[in-house]
């Protein structure tokens, strides 16, 4: 993953603004951090994350470890969505979460062997999985170097500022990931940190 990353960073280093967010970050990106060898409570804590911000997507997911602590795959699915409810997680995502748990209850596909594709299209057939929550899993379980979500908005919030671009639509999304190719996730963990920490390249030069 080291060398990955060195290779990500010489190659993303080509573009200026990319240049200017890895000497901020390079420093705090931890790559492996949300990665678990549980397939079934890495996407859970993914659709945890859905649409809410990052630090109550922290909190919550806290929550649903301390809730499932020490209990196994067929007791999560057996859970009421109330249980679920308690610590955070709304009555749909309780669901989807329960779906998760069944499926790889069931299901033992050798993902890693896989392309991106179809990765996400196995991913995709889960209830309450969509196509960002298999982008996420690519990129921090499976650590597949060249992902980009074109929905995800803090990523697209991002580029706005870094990049002034005031409206990213598909023809400046493809012109940025085809520039940044074959290192789009590192591309992803730079700009993510960057609007995380309110520091962008447009307020310093």
């Amino acid at each position: 993953m080291k060398i990955v990353l060195e290779r990500a960073y010489k190659h993303l280093s080509n573009d200026k603004i990319m240049y200017f967010l890895i000497n901020k970050f390079q420093h705090k990106i931890d790559w492996g951090n949300r990665y678990n060898s549980n397939y079934a409570l890495s996407i859970a804590n993914l659709i945890i994350e859905q649409q809410i911000s990052f630090k109550a997507a922290i909190t919550v997911k806290k929550r649903f470890s301390k809730l499932i602590d020490g209990i196994n795959s067929e007791e999560i699915i057996q859970m009421t969505n109330q249980e679920l409810q308690s610590i955070g997680i709304s009555y749909r995502k309780a669901d989807y979460i329960k779906n998760v748990f069944n499926f790889f209850s069931t299901h033992d596909a050798d993902l890693e062997s896989m392309t991106d594709k179809d990765v996400i299209d196995y991913l995709c057939s889960i209830k309450g999985v969509g196509e960002w929550t298999a982008q996420m899993f690519l990129i921090f379980n499976l650590f597949r170097k060249n992902i980009f979500s074109p929905k995800d908005l803090a990523l697209i919030n991002s580029i706005k500022k870094n990049y002034s671009i005031e409206k990213v639509g598909k023809r400046e999304i493809q012109k940025l990931t085809e520039n940044w190719s074959p290192y789009n996730s590192i591309a992803c963990l730079l700009l993510w940190e960057s609007i995380e920490n309110q520091i962008f390249f447009t307020d310093y030069n």
